[in-house]
């Protein structure tokens, strides 16, 4: 199901410019741990190439969230990510047992 794939400079570039835009568009702080990675698909329906967004909030208990954007990820920009204002409803249960991230 997930293919591999070969590290690269412009690769690496994107998904630290990815990375900056949830950041900046989520209004994360600094110390938030932000994953962006790009994954393969082959289930039936699935784009080929899919770029998965998940960072953790709050210290205690941290909450997880998660999105994903149905493009590669040198073809993602800002204006793919969900909303500010759904920051909120991208958190997924503690029990919650998807098979994202």
């Amino acid at each position: 199901m997930f293919g591999s794939f070969t590290a690269s400079p412009l690769q690496d570039a994107a998904l630290s410019r990815v990375e900056a835009e949830v950041r900046a568009h989520f209004r994360l702080p600094p110390e938030t741990s932000v994953l962006v990675t790009e994954l393969a698909c082959a289930l039936p329906g699935c784009p080929p190439l899919e770029t998965v967004v998940a960072w953790w909030s709050g210290a205690a208990e941290p909450l997880r969230h998660h999105c994903k954007i149905f493009k590669p990820v040198l073809q993602v920009s800002a204006a793919d990510l969900p909303p500010w204002w759904m920051k909120d409803a991208l958190a997924v249960p503690p029990d919650w047992a998807g098979g994202c991230c």
